[in-house]
């Protein structure tokens, strides 16, 4: 047990990320611990699809390079290393690693951490599964990467634990926390729940870009973990991007729920999270309070879906709508008919501007999207059939990509296991292969009544952009897309506490929400709601059809819209 904080650099957000950042990490300061997070639902699909071909395969290759560029570094200072990208294969991944310690001339002990993977043992799943899922995950806690780090591991790797697991592992081994020391342990998830998506918290991706005057790629981002879980945010000297309450802000809205935020571990109470600037690049946050976590696990389920294709048509200048119309009905009666196809998707996307002074500010795209479990309909014969339009079809026709093959896509449910069904296990750098024991649970507190709206503002107004007093990061969770939305003063949180019902967000992102079901989370302390828009994203980021499948753009599409705001919110 150490009384100092932990030092946890983060050099991955996602399976592609920035490369050299393992490098960049360790060379540029001290660090206790090199984490990173390769696994999102769609990387679990995609390593799927690799292991079907090659069952030695199912890990994210990728860490394998940022292990042998900074492995000698990391045993002579005695970091650790702790990731997920072990996905479908953490024990492959082990082995893997053993042999570049091997090359390297290294003695790296090496620890996994297993029992994630479901595809064996479905029966108790709810709600039950249908067939046979491509990839079935719990989400396991960080309690086994903690065990194998007090067992001397050099290097651990998982696969799937929730991405703040990386960090409440490390740190509940550093400071000897016990499993019901709930305040701590949330303290950690807060830090973790941060840092996992890299320089989104050190500038990447945020939303008030004239705040950044340093405009060099973000260095990435540490988290120094003290005994009592509250943490300090920060990036290494010298690095690009910034580091303030902003930044942390719109990190910590990112793909979350209900202020109770369930985990293995722990329930993190979000609406109890406080951030303060402590110095240049340095944000301090405090005041987690934490609780049992519920009984059950949360479970990603991926399946095969079929195949897709999409052909994209450039419509320009005059009657776009009406060529749109005749190019529909051109394209299905060659095609023999929208019924030959499990499902069709078609959408007019208008970039056109009347007179445009520019030809390409003349033009709009007619995306067509087709499904269907016989990959022969929805491949060649889809999109060669589009170029029949070339000669004899509407004026100016051309397409954004020539005719393209089908691809398959995954459908992804999210589901919850017992933990008894869970065989939580780490494999040693001995061997031994260890249960790990779960925390005491508890059943989850019925959710709280929403908070009536402030009454709206009253007195003069001007029309503005909602994202001229607001900030906002989105993304995806499933067939749902997150909205986290903060203002910069109190005065703004007070008018946007009451101006973002769940019918304004509706009104406000047009006809694709009219009909969905919105919640809208306040969370005071950090001037922000969180908005959970349901469906929007269908069966998930690898089956949606829409042109941002993973929501990204969602937020600052919302920013853009005109609102009514009081002259004294700024």
């Amino acid at each position: 047990m150490s009384t100092r904080a932990i030092r946890i650099g983060n050099c991955s957000g996602f399976y592609g990320d920035r490369i050299e950042a393992a490098r960049e990490m360790v060379d540029g300061g001290d660090i206790d611990v090199l984490c990173g997070d390769y696994l999102a639902e769609l990387t679990m699909l995609i390593l799927a699809k690799a292991q079907a071909k090659d069952p030695s395969a199912g890990y994210a290759r990728t860490f394998l390079t940022q292990v042998e560029a900074v492995l000698g570094s990391c045993l002579e200072r005695g970091i650790r290393i702790v990731a997920n990208a072990g996905g479908l294969n953490p024990a492959g991944l082990a082995a893997a690693v053993r042999d570049v310690a091997a090359t390297l001339g290294l003695d790296a002990r090496v620890a996994h951490v297993e029992g994630d993977d479901l595809r064996g043992s479905l029966a108790a799943i709810t709600p039950p599964v249908r067939g046979e899922p491509v990839s079935a995950n719990a989400y396991l806690g960080g309690w086994g990467i903690a065990e194998a780090l007090a067992a001397g591991a050099d290097v651990v790797v998982t696969g799937r634990v929730t991405d703040a697991s990386l960090v409440v592992g490390p740190a509940a081994w550093w400071h000897g926390w016990g499993r019901t020391d709930w305040d701590a342990l949330a303290g950690a998830v807060v830090a973790g729940h941060v840092i996992e998506c890299g320089p989104q918290a050190t500038g990447g991706n945020y939303a008030f870009l004239d705040e950044i005057t340093d405009r060099r790629y973000p260095g990435f981002p540490i988290a120094e973990v003290a005994a009592d879980g509250s943490s300090v945010i920060t990036k290494h000297p010298g690095t690009g991007g910034l580091v303030s309450v902003g930044t942390v802000t719109a990190q910590l809205l990112y793909e979350i729920g209900d202020p109770a935020y369930l985990g293995p571990d722990c329930t993190t109470h979000f609406d109890t999270i406080r951030l303060a600037q402590q110095d240049e690049h340095r944000v301090a946050v405090s005041g987690v309070r934490g609780s049992a976590p519920p009984p059950t696990l949360k479970v990603a389920l991926n399946d095969a879906g079929g195949y897709r294709n999409t052909m994209t048509l450039v419509l320009t200048g005059l009657d776009i709508e009406a060529k749109a119309a005749h190019a529909q009905a051109l394209l299905f009666d060659v095609l023999g008919g929208r019924d030959r196809f499990a499902e069709v998707d078609v959408r007019l996307l208008r970039f056109d501007t009347p007179d445009a002074p520019t030809n390409d500010r003349a033009t709009a795209h007619l995306r067509i999207t087709v499904k269907d479990p016989d990959p022969r309909k929805v491949g060649r014969a889809f999109s060669n059939a589009t170029m029949e339009l070339a000669l004899g079809g509407y004026a100016g026709f051309h397409t954004t990509t020539p005719p393209t093959a089908e691809s398959a896509y995954g459908v992804y449910r999210p589901a919850a296991v017992p933990r008894s069904a869970v065989a939580h296990a780490v494999v040693l750098p001995d061997g031994q292969r260890r249960s790990v024991d779960d925390p005491p649970v508890a059943e989850p507190a019925a959710p709280e009544p929403a908070l009536e709206p402030s009454p709206a503002a009253t007195g003069p107004t001007r029309r503005v952009p909602l994202g001229t007093v607001c900030g906002a990061r989105s993304g995806d969770k499933g067939g749902d897309a997150n909205i986290g939305v903060w203002a910069r003063s109190d005065a703004g949180y007070a008018w946007l506490r009451g101006f973002l019902t769940a019918q304004r967000v509706r009104e406000l992102l047009g006809p694709e929400a009219a009909e969905l079901e919105i919640e809208v989370h306040p969370l005071p302390n950090l001037r922000a709601v969180n908005v959970v828009v349901h469906g929007i994203l269908g069966a998930g980021v690898a089956s949606s059809t829409r042109p941002d499948p993973q929501a990204k753009g969602l937020g600052e599409y919302l920013r853009s819209r005109l609102v009514d705001v009081p002259l004294d919110v700024d």
